[in-house]
């Protein structure tokens, strides 16, 4: 059975700068198999685009109100968008 392939946007707010929040969801997106990237915004955010799997997108979207170990997550801001299939990986942006 063929599940939906989405795409999220999110800008995730709190102390989530300078507590590994990129590289932990990196690993987390590797783990669900998802697709996109994430990246620092210079207002102290981190914003991220995932690809996949619906139900893969949505257990992301659920960790990122966890977010790293020493983050503290306030708010999770989400966009949904077309799917377009561009990525092959899920890279850190700079």
């Amino acid at each position: 059975m063929l599940t939906q392939q989405v795409r999220a946007r999110v800008v995730i707010r709190g102390k989530v700068q300078g507590v590994f929040f990129r590289a932990e969801t990196q690993h987390e997106a590797l783990r669900c198999g998802i697709y996109g990237w994430v990246k620092n915004r210079r207002d102290g955010t981190v914003e991220a685009v995932f690809e996949g799997d619906e139900t893969a997108v949505n257990t992301m979207l659920t960790w990122c109100w966890k977010g790293s170990p020493h983050s503290r997550v306030e708010q999770v801001d989400i966009q949904w968008e077309p799917c377009t299939g561009e990525f092959r990986r899920f890279d850190i942006l700079y």
